[in-house]
């Protein structure tokens, strides 16, 4: 089982990225699926959920307006938008750990977790 993120890179205050998450090995499609990042020197946390239909999403108050997490049948997406300094991290998709929960926040409910891919955002 895996999952694996892409789109990460070096970008501008104000630009835009899509990450991408593809799962191989199993199908996700009735997990929630989430992203979350680490900055460096700090812990990781919650950055954006979606259910497992698609039609629920959650959002760290820090990235809302700002970032849209989307999901078809292999991929998990985080548009990533008027990007700051501040959003300089390796982000992480995650599967949740239960099929057909609801969409949830902590990083401790997930059991799947891909290999990260690094926004670097220069001022």
């Amino acid at each position: 089982v895996q999952l694996q993120a892409s789109g990460g890179g070096l970008v501008q205050a104000g630009d835009s990225l899509r990450l991408s998450c593809l799962a191989s090995g199993r199908s996700f499609s009735r997990n929630a699926m989430g992203w979350f990042r680490q900055a460096p020197g700090k812990e990781r946390e919650f950055v954006a959920a979606v259910s497992a239909s698609g039609g629920s999403t959650r959002y760290a108050d820090s990235v809302k307006d700002r970032f849209t997490i989307s999901r078809d049948h292999t991929k998990t997406y985080l548009q990533v938008n008027t990007l700051k300094p501040e959003d300089t991290a390796v982000y992480y998709c995650a599967a949740d750990r239960d099929r057909d929960s609801i969409v949830r926040i902590r990083w401790s409910e997930y059991d799947y977790w891909g290999q990260g891919t690094l926004v670097t955002v220069s001022s």
